[in-house]
């Protein structure tokens, strides 16, 4: 069998693509070219403009406006406990009974100082009145009468002591009957009948809590108390203090009943540097507890015509914030913009939006600039603005 030469099977190879180049052209150009993806689907909104007021937030914790604790103020054995716990008491309710023996007797003891004490008084009065005639008539020493004279008055002073004595028992027998001192809500008691109380120092019994209205302590920055009290005035009059604030408990829900502030502290703690205040709440439903966590809004300023979106509709890479603008044929700008504070589910928006452009509020992974999109146009809830406003990042 005849072999081929190297050079005949190349030129024989390079036949064969010069005749399947032609019918690789022709298929090529009776294939048809995809059709283009069809533009995003998005969801937008034109922007909100209205104004807006500024909260302050401070996050405190409850107290009564009113906090009394009951102590044992004599020693002696607990007979009673006369209340139930964490139930509302009237003032001179009956709270604790002690064993009254030992006050009792002390009671009797100085009783018996006092009679002493007094008999011993009416012999040297009688005394001086017995001299006083005598030392006129030299029938004795004016030295003996003003020493009876002396007697006297010192028996005098311990009639005195022995009538004080007496009623300070008498006042200690009384505290074995302890009473509230005001109307609240009793909390637990710290002692049960047989505890000794009283010994050496006045015993915990008790707390007592005024709370209607409640109280909120809160502590603000040196940064935001400035902020507070320029918007209030370095000295707040009463119209100013009574200004409605808010307070959010922790389930996130607003206590129904507006308050007011009641309380600033003379000075900014240098330790942490914030300083103290305390606002007042109505709580006719005392639903509110001391010890509860709190957060409290106080109104700052208020901004006119402020441009809001929804927070969702926002993007932030490193510190620098966009929203997706659409353009009257549906296409997108990706416009930066400067974020102010947030108001519940919005966003003021301080630059770069004006009133009336249209914003991607649903779909923004979709986008990309210059991008045509089919939009459906919403409307921005206006009730997702109800809440506090806070500065973003925070």
């Amino acid at each position: 069998m005849p072999v081929t030469p190297l050079r005949h099977l190349g030129a024989a190879v390079r036949g064969c693509a010069l005749v399947s180049l032609p019918l690789f052209l022709m298929l090529a150009c009776t294939a048809k070219a995809p059709p283009p993806p069809p533009p995003a689907g998005i969801k937008a909104a034109i922007v909100l403009q209205r104004d807006v007021p500024i909260y302050l937030e401070a996050i405190g914790q409850t107290r009564g406006n009113t906090e009394t604790e009951i102590l044992a103020r004599v020693e002696g054995y607990v007979e009673k406990v006369n209340f139930q716990e964490g139930t509302m008491v009237s003032k001179g309710q009956l709270l604790y009974t002690l064993d009254p023996h030992i006050p009792e007797a002390t009671l009797a003891q100085v009783k018996g100082n006092l009679a002493e004490a007094e008999a011993q008084w009416v012999r040297t009065r009688q005394d001086v009145e017995r001299f006083k005639p005598l030392v006129a008539n030299n029938a004795v020493s004016r030295q003996e009468y003003e020493t009876s004279v002396a007697l006297e008055r010192a028996a005098a002073a311990s009639v005195e002591a022995a009538r004080a004595a007496e009623r300070r028992a008498e006042v200690d027998l009384g505290y074995t009957k302890v009473t509230s001192p005001v109307d609240g809500l009793i909390g637990r008691t710290e002692v049960q009948a047989g505890t000794l109380v009283g010994r050496g120092a006045p015993t915990l019994l008790t707390r007592i809590s005024k709370i209607d209205p409640i109280h909120v302590r809160f502590t603000l920055s040196e940064q935001d108390y400035l902020r507070f009290a320029r918007a209030k005035g370095s000295q707040p009059t009463k119209e100013e203090q009574e200004k409605p604030l808010q307070m959010v408990l922790a389930d996130g829900s607003t206590h129904p009943e507006p308050g007011r502030l009641v309380f600033v502290d003379r000075n900014v703690d240098p330790e942490s540097g914030t300083i103290l205040l305390e606002a007042s709440f109505p709580n006719p439903d005392r639903i509110v507890r001391p010890g509860q966590y709190a957060k409290v809004r106080a109104p700052v300023e208020v901004k006119p015509g402020a441009i809001l979106v929804p927070q969702r509709a926002v993007q932030e890479i490193q510190g620098i914030y966009s929203v997706a603008v659409l353009k009257a044929d549906d296409t997108v700008d990706l416009r930066n913009v400067r974020a102010g504070e947030r108001v519940g589910a919005l966003w003021v928006i301080d630059s770069g939006l004006k009133p009336g452009d249209r914003i991607v509020v649903e779909g923004m992974q979709k986008v990309r600039q210059g991008a045509k999109v089919t939009a459906e146009q919403v409307t921005i809830d206006e009730g997702a603005a109800a809440g506090s406003s806070s500065a973003p990042g925070t």
